[in-house]
């Protein structure tokens, strides 16, 4: 699988708020200034090719709706930035966060125990 940029996870964030969309909503949702239709609609069926969306055909329109769960491309994510720039290491991840105060102990407990139970 392969990582989206920025436009293209923006407008997939979207698809998977919404589940199932088409284009001029999402254009709806984005933020202004808006980029023009056919921008979306060109960004969309990059990620028709890249295997993130599918689409229902209603005519000569197309309802867009989740390939990849949200929860997947999380986790792809997370493992490049923890293999990129940690060295594949989850204990040196965490050190940083905690150190750039982005967690405290509570929420590090809390994480423990999630992967406890798991």
């Amino acid at each position: 699988m392969k990582e989206l940029t920025k436009a293209e996870e923006q407008i997939m964030l979207i698809i998977w708020a919404k589940e199932k969309c088409f284009v001029k909503e999402i254009v709806s949702e984005l933020p202004e200034p808006k980029p023009a239709y056919n921008t979306v609609s060109t960004i969309v069926r990059i990620l028709e090719k890249k295997e993130f969306v599918a689409y229902e055909a209603f005519g000569k329109t197309h309802q867009y709706y989740p390939s990849i769960s949200k929860e997947e491309y999380k986790s792809l994510k997370t493992n490049n930035l923890m293999s990129n720039f940690f060295g594949g290491s989850a204990e040196s991840m965490l050190s940083f966060f905690m150190k750039e105060n982005k967690m405290d102990i509570n929420q590090i407990d809390e994480l423990l125990k999630e992967i406890k139970n798991k």
